[in-house]
């Protein structure tokens, strides 16, 4: 694995599997705005913050209480030029028993300081691993970017999703 692939890690008080469950839910830790399941093995889901980060995500491997990887099969960002920056790149969650606790370690692989969007993308993981995920699953509450409301129409068209 390419050491400048964005990582980071968390110990946390629960055994792997409760561990393992939690991180699966993303509306939990990460977005209230999700669209689809983020624990069912080669289904995608619908990520977006506003019209700031939209993202289809694709739950590729399942090793309950070790390992979860995620394939980026679309992303738009708005605030860089090349909009598509996370395209093919894999979110993977390992998971190693340590004593009571549970280790967990969380590669963003392929996001690379060469990106523009790097910097926010870093910043963002970290809060969103260390503190949001982190709680979750200590304690069952995370800080999910909260409900925002629908997307413009021609979002939601040219992302395939339904019209609520």
């Amino acid at each position: 694995m390419n050491n400048k692939d964005y990582t980071t890690q968390i110990v946390v008080k629960k055994d792997p599997q409760t561990a393992f469950e939690a991180i699966q839910n993303f509306r939990g830790w990460w977005s209230e705005e999700i669209q689809g399941q983020s624990d069912v093995l080669n289904e995608s889901f619908f990520y977006h913050y506003k019209d700031v980060h939209l993202c289809k995500l694709k739950l590729i491997e399942k090793n309950p209480g070790q390992k979860l990887v995620y394939l980026v099969l679309d992303n738009q960002f708005n605030f860089v030029k090349d909009k598509t920056e996370w395209i093919g790149t894999k979110l993977i969650f390992e998971l190693m028993p340590e004593g009571e606790q549970t280790k967990i370690v969380f590669t963003h692989e392929g996001l690379v300081p060469e990106y523009e969007c790097y910097k926010v993308c870093h910043d963002a993981w970290t809060g969103y691993i260390q503190g949001s995920l982190k709680n979750f699953i200590e304690t069952g509450k995370g800080k999910p970017n909260g409900k925002e409301g629908g997307l413009n129409a021609e979002l939601v068209k040219k992302w395939g999703l339904p019209d609520k």
